[in-house]
């Protein structure tokens, strides 16, 4: 357990540090994003669509206000076409932090512990416990990009790895996706309670869970 939140903590060092380069530049924010979103609004759904996959993407290399990306995704889009978009742009960042990490994770892990029996049993752990933290990976930003990450390393198998994304990520969109459709700039209502229910389970939730694993160490 120990190696993991250590080599969990890197992690989300290396993915913090992103947030903080794009906030210092204004690179990616909220203001950005929904500037840019209604300068476009009036083209096409599918360039619109394609600027919010991108976005969604590009968050498992640069932070990205995902439930922000979500939530006006549905506003902007419709919950039904922002489905289109919102889901292969998540799927796309998942997959492509799992592979990365399969491909060159043991290194980084090597770095960390020498110890090669304190490797297995973090593999071991994430391997048993790792689809409930891929379902509760949406509590809060960069949590999803670690446990993607965790399970490339830990060489996690992908139908399991695909599966607790589903379980954790399907959920999440179709709430914010549908919400920010029933929402509008004088009614932001919707979208304020469906971030705070998204938000507010999955905070509670991984906090149980925690709590229960660490009392087992």
């Amino acid at each position: 357990m120990k190696l993991m939140l250590k080599t969990g903590l890197i992690l989300a060092t290396v993915f913090a540090s992103t947030f903080i380069l794009s906030r210092i530049f204004d690179i990616i924010s909220f203001e950005s994003i929904r500037q840019v979103l209604y300068s476009i609004q009036s083209q096409p759904d599918i360039l619109v669509g394609g600027v919010i996959a991108l976005l969604l993407f590009l968050d498992i290399f640069i932070a990205v206000p995902t439930l922000t990306v979500v939530l006006l995704s549905g506003y902007f889009l419709g919950f039904f076409q922002s489905i289109l978009y919102v889901f292969p742009g998540l799927f796309a960042a998942a997959m492509t932090g799992y592979f990365i990490s399969a491909k060159w994770g043991e290194g980084m892990l090597n770095l960390i512990e020498k110890d090669p029996e304190e490797k297995i049993k973090m593999k071991k752990l994430f391997v048993h416990h790792g689809t409930t933290m891929l379902i509760l990976s949406r509590a809060m930003p960069i949590l999803p990009e670690i446990t993607a990450s965790l399970a490339g390393i830990c060489k996690m198998p992908l139908k399991r790895f695909i599966s607790g994304w589903f379980l954790g990520t399907i959920p999440y969109m179709l709430i914010g996706t549908y919400t920010g459709s029933i929402s509008d700039m004088d009614n932001p209502s919707p979208a304020i309670f469906g971030a705070i229910i998204i938000s507010g389970t999955l905070w509670l939730s991984w906090a149980y869970f925690f709590k229960k694993k660490s009392a087992q160490i």
